[in-house]
C-alpha cells in the first residue's frame, strides 16, 4: 500500500512540473527577427543639361565654313561671371569637327596666327570691340552690345547687317591659307531681311 502511494505521489509531481514547465514555455515570447542596417542611398547624379546651363558663359556671333571640308569654326561672346563681356577675351574661337567626330577642338597655333585667329581691341566710339580675323586684317568687325544680347555687326552691300556666317574659300600654303573670296550672310539691321556679299581680298 505504501508503494502504490509513493508511486502516485511521483506521478503526480512530473505531472505538476510538465504543466508548469509548458506554462513557462507559453510565456516565453518568440525573439524578434533582427532588423538589416539601412542601405545608404547613393545620391542622384546631376542633372548634367541643368549643370551645362548652369556653367553657360559664352553666346554664338557667327560662323565660319569653308572650300576644304565641312569643319566650322564658331565665334562667340565670352562673358564673366557677372554677365559682361570678359575685357581680357570678349571673344573665344574654335573648331566643331563635323567632318569627323563632331567634337569641340582648340584652334592651333598656326591656325591663330594666320587664318582664323582673331585680333581684338576696344572700339574708338567705346560701345564695343574691333574685331578682325588673321586672313583678312582689310575686313573689321564691329562687336556690339545691344541690351542682353552681343552682335557682330558689318556692312553688307552698303548697309549695316548683323553677322551670321562666313565661307572663305581659300587656297592652302605652307604659311597658311590664300584668301581667294569671303561672302559674307547676315541680316539686315533695320529690315530683318536676310543678305549676303562676296568680297575680294584687297
Amino acid at each position: 500500500m505504501k508503494n502504490m502511494v509513493w508511486r502516485f505521489s511521483i506521478l503526480a509531481s512530473l505531472a505538476a512540473l510538465s504543466f508548469a514547465g509548458c506554462e513557462s514555455l507559453a510565456k516565453i515570447k518568440p525573439a524578434a527577427a533582427p532588423v538589416p542596417p539601412p542601405v545608404a542611398q547613393k545620391p542622384a547624379a546631376p542633372d548634367k543639361t541643368k549643370v551645362a546651363a548652369a556653367k553657360q558663359d559664352s553666346r554664338p556671333l557667327f560662323v565660319i565654313g569653308r572650300n576644304k571640308n565641312a569643319n566650322v569654326i564658331h565665334y562667340e561672346a565670352n562673358f564673366t561671371p557677372e554677365g559682361v563681356l570678359n575685357p581680357k577675351e570678349p571673344v573665344i574661337a574654335y573648331w566643331v569637327l563635323h567632318a569627323g567626330d563632331g567634337r569641340r577642338k582648340k584652334l592651333n597655333w598656326l591656325e591663330k596666327k594666320k587664318a582664323y585667329g582673331i585680333r581684338i581691341k576696344p572700339a574708338a566710339a567705346r560701345d564695343g570691340y574691333t574685331l578682325t580675323l588673321a586672313a583678312a586684317p582689310w575686313m573689321p568687325l564691329a562687336v556690339k552690345k545691344a541690351g542682353a544680347d552681343v552682335r557682330v555687326e558689318v556692312p553688307i552691300n552698303g548697309r549695316t547687317a548683323v553677322l551670321e556666317k562666313m565661307f572663305i574659300q581659300a587656297r592652302d600654303r605652307l604659311l597658311g591659307p590664300k584668301v581667294e573670296y569671303i561672302e559674307l550672310f547676315g541680316k539686315d539691321l533695320l529690315t530683318g531681311e536676310a543678305c549676303s556679299q562676296k568680297i575680294l581680298p584687297r
